[in-house]
């Protein structure tokens, strides 16, 4: 599954809301620059007058004054540019923050199903390539483009205003130019969408290879990773390629469009002079104007390539937030804290079902152990319990109401699950503790801790709870990480817990230990238990034996071992070992 990219009309109305929502800034940097540029414009008017006096005769005291207008022109274009660049950096800075924060509240939100479905490599290369070359194009393409756009414009419109006939020749470019624009247009969306998918592909493949490099190396699949990977690295070389085409295609054709303008001006300008129909001040003001649009045009084709690049990227970054939710909350409340799943069935491809029809029953304050071989379909039942993901057919229930009709937020407060995978933020102990309750006390933070069996290791560290932990901070053993995932979930302090394997990184005796302690902590809530250590099943009130995505037995520890069925082989085993 590929995350969905916006079409051109969805980047155009995502944009102008941008616009809309900025217009005030937008309009004073707009403002500042074109009084920058009339500033600019001063000289090669003054300039040309200078000329046509000059050859009509004039005084000294005119020409100082000519360059004392053209100082003052030069001071004000220098005070006005630099109040310009700073609205327009300052500008950038926000934009640019409003979409990096909107991003990343669209990113935080995405249902767990399809990050899952999608793979790290396509969403890392959003959150991080895509993000830069917007980061890049709003904080300094953006502003240019205001300046190059109005300087053109001003510029344009001086020339035809000071001598008309001159400045048609201005435009003998103008035909090649836009050809040239338009035939790269009509590839380069295309081309650079090409060109981030290709990278998005390879950054997958090699994060996978990396996380994955143990897996590699015990199976031998050295060689087929290094194959795919100089697969996606060959086609990122390809899409690369087909986008340095079609600029070999568009820088030649402005600069031809430049060198003729100018030389096409002097020379229709001098054949004009020879007429008598224009002086040759007006000729050499429109000249410096010619030779003076070389720059902003120059920045527009520029950043025409660099807004095709991020065009490209805000599409794929749009395009996050077209992903369908896979819930609806409908305003339910649950009428009590009982679980209950009828008919629940899942697949994670359409027709591969790996739950089968499974009804399970889940009383306030009962703990539930889940068992059987690995890809049974334990995880995936832990799951559905929990209300990551909604079921592809049947439903689960909390009083009453099925899980995907809460909110998520209310969700997490009534069924929370914790894996064997866990994460430490960058940050402080105490501010990765604070992501499952915002408004916790140090106490009580302590008390979460000493929940775990982790408050003697956490008040050791250097600083305690403000001690900087994740990369770059203290390192955390993989256990010291699995009971801050545990001491959130206690700070969360849902009605029901879904411990899928969660203690899988401790050794036995740890693991053990911590279990005993968090018993005072699960007291009175509804714990689901899915683990292959079956102490854990000997301590539950039922246990249910998951085989081929269906519930095999189901009863107290003591009975399923009485009977004599796959749980007693099961513990059977594990007793010998």
């Amino acid at each position: 599954m590929k995350l969905p990219v916006a079409d051109a009309r969805q980047v155009r109305e995502h944009t102008r809301d941008l616009a809309r929502t900025y217009r005030r800034p937008l309009v004073l940097v707009a403002v500042l620059h074109t009084l920058a540029a009339l500033a600019g414009l001063v000289g090669p008017l003054i300039l040309g007058r200078l000329v046509d006096a000059v050859v009509e005769g004039t005084t000294d005291a005119y020409v100082a004054k000519v360059i004392a207008i053209g100082l003052v022109a030069v001071v004000a274009q220098a005070v006005l540019m630099r109040f310009a660049q700073q609205r327009s950096m300052v500008f950038g800075e926000t934009v640019f923050a409003a979409i990096r924060e909107r991003f990343v509240e669209t990113v935080t939100r995405l249902p767990l199903s399809t990050v899952e479905r999608a793979g790290t490599g396509d969403l890392v290369a959003r959150t991080t390539n895509d993000v830069d070359r917007i980061q890049h194009a709003v904080r300094f393409g953006v502003p240019r483009l205001i300046v190059a756009v109005v300087t053109v414009a001003l510029t344009v419109v001086a020339s035809l205003v000071v001598a008309p006939l001159v400045a048609v020749a201005m435009f003998v470019g103008l035909p090649i130019m836009l050809a040239t624009v338009r035939w790269y247009l009509r590839r380069a969306s295309a081309g650079y969408l090409r060109e981030a998918a290709a990278y998005a592909e390879l950054n997958g493949t090699i994060t996978e290879t990396v996380e994955g490099a143990r897996t590699v190396d015990a199976l031998g699949l050295s060689a087929r990773r290094e194959a795919r990977i100089d697969a996606d690295i060959h086609e990122a070389f390809l899409s690369e390629r087909y986008t340095l085409n079609l600029r070999t295609v568009l820088n030649p054709g402005m600069d031809l469009s430049f060198v003729i303008a100018p030389i096409a001006v002097l020379v229709w300008g001098g054949w004009l002079i020879s007429q008598g129909q224009v002086t040759l001040g007006a000729v050499t003001t429109v000249a410096m104007f010619t030779f003076q649009l070389m720059g902003p045009v120059w920045e527009l084709i520029f950043w025409l390539d660099e807004i095709q690049v991020a065009a490209t990227a805000l599409a794929r970054i749009v395009g996050v937030e077209l992903v369908d939710d896979d819930r609806t909350a409908t305003g339910e409340r649950p009428d009590g804290d009982a679980l209950e799943a009828r008919g629940v069935r899942y697949a994670y491809r359409e027709g591969h079902d790996v739950l089968h029809g499974i009804d399970l029953d889940l009383a306030r304050g009962e703990r539930l152990a889940v068992v059987g071989p690995s890809g049974a379909g334990k995880s995936t039942l832990g799951r559905m319990l929990a209300g990551i993901h909604p079921p592809t057919g049947g439903t689960v229930t909390v009083g009453g109401v099925p899980l995907v009709d809460l909110p998520l937020a209310e969700l997490r407060g009534q069924v929370a699950l914790v894996t064997q995978e866990h994460h430490v933020f960058v940050g402080s102990l105490a501010e990765n503790l604070r992501l499952a309750s915002v408004g916790a006390s140090d106490d009580e933070l302590r008390g979460a801790l000493d929940a775990v069996d982790a408050l003697g290791w956490a008040e050791s560290l250097p600083e305690g709870l403000e001690t900087a932990v994740g990369s770059g901070g203290h390192v955390l053993t993989p256990a010291q990480a699995q009971q801050v995932a545990l001491a959130r979930l206690v700070l969360l302090d849902p009605h029901t817990l879904v411990l899928d394997e969660a203690t899988s990184l401790l050794d036995p005796r740890a693991a053990r230990h911590l279990e005993r302690s968090l018993n005072a902590v699960l007291e009175g809530r509804t714990v689901v238990a899915i683990a292959h250590r079956l102490h854990t099943a000997h301590d539950a009130d039922r246990v249910a034996v998951v085989d081929a995505g269906r519930i095999a037995e189901i009863g107290p520890h003591d009975d399923l071992v009485a009977a004599g069925g796959d749980y007693a082989r099961l513990w059977e085993s594990w007793q010998q070992e």
